[in-house]
């Protein structure tokens, strides 16, 4: 993840215009997340694509999602490898008995 996080912040920081505000990144990462909805339901709901949409992708709408979660992440100093550990964490501890695990006998 760090390398994730390095590599994003070496193609941000050749632009003088940086990391977007906070607010502009989280409006970005909601217009992201938008378009992964539409691409799931072209593909499982009952919405088909236009025959001149664009051919676009649930990877590359989860991997702008990936893009738009790091350079968020870069611009409030936030270690995505430490908030996933934290995150991982509270899941295990919380959430322990939420589900119904598979049997592995």
């Amino acid at each position: 993840m760090a390398e994730m996080q390095q590599e994003v912040d070496r193609y941000i920081s050749q632009f003088k215009e940086g990391y977007f505000s906070p607010l502009s990144m989280m409006a970005r990462m909601s217009e992201e997340v938008g378009e992964l909805a539409r691409e799931v339901n072209h593909q499982f709901g009952e919405k088909p694509k236009k025959a001149d949409e664009a051919d676009n992708s649930i990877e590359m709408e989860l991997g702008d999602i990936l893009f738009i979660t790091i350079c968020f992440a870069n611009s409030l100093g936030i270690d995505l490898a430490e908030a996933h550990n934290k995150v991982m964490h509270k899941f295990s501890t919380r959430d322990a008995d939420r589900w119904t695990k598979i049997n592995t006998d």
